[in-house]
């Protein structure tokens, strides 16, 4: 496995917490709000719950590597930012 895959799994695992997180209230949102979805809840939640789990893990994949660009670069102004200053 090469640094930048372990790097990307890292992200992507911090990721998927929060991604599974928003589908699954977006999720619960849509099935309450429907009545014929909210007459069977329990079969409702759960299937939510499941497609929340399956869905947030491609979605956390593709999301890790915009977040890493980012982070290089802030990365390499930092440089910059970290130059002598005036002593008082």
């Amino acid at each position: 496995m090469t640094p930048d895959t372990n790097i990307r799994i890292q992200i992507a695992a911090v990721v998927y917490v929060m991604t599974s997180a928003v589908l699954f209230g977006a999720g619960l949102v849509f099935v309450l709000m429907v009545p014929a979805l909210s007459a069977y809840a329990g079969l409702s939640i759960a299937l939510v719950v499941a497609a929340s789990v399956i869905v947030a893990a491609p979605i956390s994949w593709l999301i890790a590597p915009r977040l890493r660009a980012r982070y290089w670069r802030q990365r390499q102004s930092a440089p910059q930012l970290l130059a002598p200053t005036r002593s008082f």
